[in-house]
């Protein structure tokens, strides 16, 4: 059995990956990020590293629900530096729920 030390550890660990994952690639660590989901939508959610109120975190990868085709999709973060000014404007209009 994992004492709860070594388990607190690994918990830490695994978001430190996460979120120095998130800052080398170049995306937003917290608060509201631009994510594209498989239909190809932009919009904005809050994406927290190891935090998930509204979605199915799949790794990397969460299934969270897209306001804009109004569907569940799987949503994965957009650097905005790739982004078009139109695009930027676009995922900026459209924000998924906020929960606090």
């Amino acid at each position: 059995m994992i004492s709860r030390h070594r388990r607190l550890r690994l918990v830490l660990a695994a978001l430190l990956l996460e979120t120095a994952a998130l800052w080398q690639r170049g995306y937003g660590v917290g608060g509201n990020v631009t994510v594209r989901c498989r239909g190809g939508h932009l919009f904005t959610t809050i994406w927290i590293p190891g935090v998930s109120l509204k979605a199915i975190r799949l790794g990397w990868w969460r299934v969270q629900y897209c306001p804009v085709g109004r569907h569940w999709s799987v949503v994965t973060p957009v650097k905005r530096s790739e982004l078009t000014d139109e695009e930027a404007g676009i995922a900026g209009e459209n924000a998924d729920i906020r929960i606090p």
